[in-house]
């Protein structure tokens, strides 16, 4: 080669990672001696098999490495290959094809092994770059004996968790054979040498039909939910129905499918008997619906409508409520009707009785206190006005809180904070307050025994409940209801009430409101004979005050001449109620659940008339 292009190709040559420590001179010495060939695109340069005799640089284009069709990699501009028939005689290891035209510098064995005897520069930059390969395979020997490792490891831990696996994991190819599982895909299957037999087997038709469609559709290294549970049959004949995950992995004749399955059997038993006993729930609820309105507060009368209507009405806001009522009369029930039709209906109804709990606790119980607050304290302890933070707290019989404990409370209503026992950090909460109370509280704050402010704080909204006495045939209705409930707690049967029993309930007072009614029943269930109750027996006489002991006095039998009386007289109470007027939605017919023609004719069989 001329001059010009062998100080090229010396030049290129320097720049060559093999012979980048060999001088100049030397590699001057190496060119007059290569060779440039050329090859074009898809050329063999060599064959695996055939014998080496020189070593190649790539000066333009590129070349591929392979064994038949399979590829090792790529080489480019600088590199070399066939470096070993430089230094022995054997067989070359693999193919070499062009890539595109391409120009390689041959350099003949015996070439270079003669500038390796007789040139020392040329000797020693070879070596130092093969001593330098040298150390970087063992570095890289090393990274893959440390590879090794962490493979094992890794190997080590996904074994583990697949066979630790409480799902059945099963691997199989696109021949549906199986060709992994672990021990609770033994188990699914009942089977523990399930290898190589087709998956395909183990479903019923439906689940293999499915899961044919699945495997065609699924794509690589993608889980796909399966669209219903696949039933799965043991080879011991159990069936069961798994819900599960699909996923593809590799190409062609290496693809492989996992199957991740999960028993749905218990939780299939558990959800129908959820939803049987979800059922026979919303089944008892309508039927007490039908017995009472939606808050459980039964309400014919316009009285206690009336109440319900200011239920409705307060409800939507966060106002403080005071409800006021007699003992007995339901205050509870109309705090739980607020709470149920408010905003905060998913959140807690917190209860406390202020009356209920000694003096020098009540503060603990509403605010909370903490470790060492007081002897007894051996730990913290939240409060209630903290446990209904978001919701409401219902403070029953208000008016019994001590004097002390107003101001604090007064705080809360304002504020919206308070400091628990013990503490000196301030904890806000957002609770809505429903109190509760029997008393007088606005002539208990004249006598000063309450606080005149708190009771304003507290009274924002006021629902009076009125006495049982007062709600008409409502006492009939809940004395009917609570018949029922107690005959059926106690397993007996009882007569239903008749218009004699009607009447008689309705002539007490009951002081005691709806709990005096409801123990008096229960008493009555108890003590029935047969099914049948003698009413006064067991309902005071209210001139004479409440009966005494549980020993029921000889039942008196009624003439037909009294039950008549009787009669007369429940029926002029009707009438006096409804201002005489019979038939209509507020007319006597309706208040005595009869039917207007037949209460006209009783009024005339009983020579009802009206007074002038």
């Amino acid at each position: 080669m001329d001059e010009a292009k062998l100080k090229e190709i010396t030049g290129f040559l320097t720049q060559v990672p093999f012979f980048v420590e060999v001088d100049k001179a030397s590699l001057i010495r190496l060119c007059k001696d290569l060779e440039i060939i050329s090859y074009y695109r898809n050329d063999t340069i060599f064959s695996k098999g055939d014998q080496g005799s020189s070593m190649y640089v790539i000066y333009r284009g590129a070349v591929r490495v392979h064994e038949d069709e399979h590829q090792f990699g790529t080489l480019g501009r600088g590199e070399c290959f066939g470096e070993y028939a430089v230094i022995d005689n054997e067989v070359r290891s693999a193919s070499v094809t062009a890539i595109e035209e391409t120009q390689l510098l041959e350099i003949p064995q015996r070439s270079f092994l003669d500038l390796m005897k007789k040139d020392s520069g040329f000797a020693q930059g070879i070596l130092g770059v093969m001593i330098r390969r040298h150390r970087e395979l063992d570095t890289i020997q090393e990274r893959l004996a440390s590879s090794k490792k962490q493979l094992e490891l890794a190997n080590s831990k996904m074994s583990g968790l697949i066979n630790g696996a409480m799902d059945a994991i099963i691997m199989f190819n696109q021949d549906f054979r199986i060709i992994l599982t672990n021990p609770s895909a033994n188990e699914l299957l009942e089977n523990e040498d399930v290898l190589q037999r087709n998956v395909l087997f183990f479903l019923d038709d439906t689940s293999a039909q499915l899961l044919e469609s699945l495997v065609e559709s699924v794509k690589a290294e993608h889980a796909k939910f399966l669209p219903q549970p696949i039933r799965v049959i043991g080879s011991e004949e159990t069936t069961s129905l798994n819900e599960g995950t699909l996923s593809k992995y590799g190409v062609g004749e290496q693809t492989f499918y996992t199957l991740i399955l999960r028993n749905i059997e218990a939780r299939l038993k558990a959800q129908d008997t959820i939803d049987l006993l979800t059922q026979q729930t919303e089944y008892l609820e309508e039927e007490l619906m039908e017995l009472t309105d939606s808050y459980g507060i039964i309400a014919e009368d316009i009285r206690m409508q009336n109440v319900l209507e200011l239920v409705e009405q307060v409800a939507v806001t966060d106002a403080t409520v005071l409800i006021s009522g007699e003992t007995g009369t339901g205050k509870e029930l109309v705090a739980r009707a607020i709470h149920k039709a408010s905003k905060r209906n998913d959140k807690a109804l917190i209860r406390i009785n202020c009356g209920a709990i000694p003096a020098n606790l009540i503060e603990s119980e509403l605010f909370g206190h903490e470790k060492g607050a007081f002897t007894g304290a051996t730990a913290s302890r939240k409060g209630r006005f903290l446990l209904a933070d978001k919701g409401t707290i219902f403070l029953d019989e208000i008016g019994e809180l001590p004097l002390e404990l107003q101001p604090k409370l007064l705080r809360v209503i304002q504020e919206g904070e308070f400091d628990p026992v013990g503490s000196s950090e301030t904890l806000r909460v957002d609770v809505r307050i429903i109190a509760a109370t029997h008393r007088d509280l606005l002539d208990l704050s004249k006598k000063g025994k309450f606080r005149e402010d708190l009771y304003y704080r507290l009274n924002v909204f006021p629902i009076q409940v009125p006495p049982l006495r007062e709600r008409g045939s409502d006492i009939h209705l809940i004395a009917g209801q609570m018949l029922q409930q107690y005959a059926a707690k106690l397993n007996k049967t009882v007569k239903k009430l008749s218009e004699a029993d009607k009447a008689i309930l309705s002539g007490y007072p009951w002081p005691g409101n709806v709990r005096e009614l409801q123990n008096t029943i229960e008493r009555a269930v108890i003590l029935s004979p047969k099914g049948a109750i003698d009413w006064r027996t067991f309902v005071p006489d209210s001139r004479t005050g409440p009966a005494e002991g549980l020993q029921p006095p000889q039942p008196n039998i009624l003439t037909s001449e009294e039950l008549a009386d009787l009669e007369r007289e429940n029926i002029k109470r009707a009438l006096k109620k409804t201002s005489w007027k019979v038939s209509g939605k507020n007319g006597a017919a309706a208040l005595l659940k009869l039917p207007p023609t037949t209460l006209a004719s009783k009024i005339k069989a009983l020579g009802i008339s009206r007074p002038v």
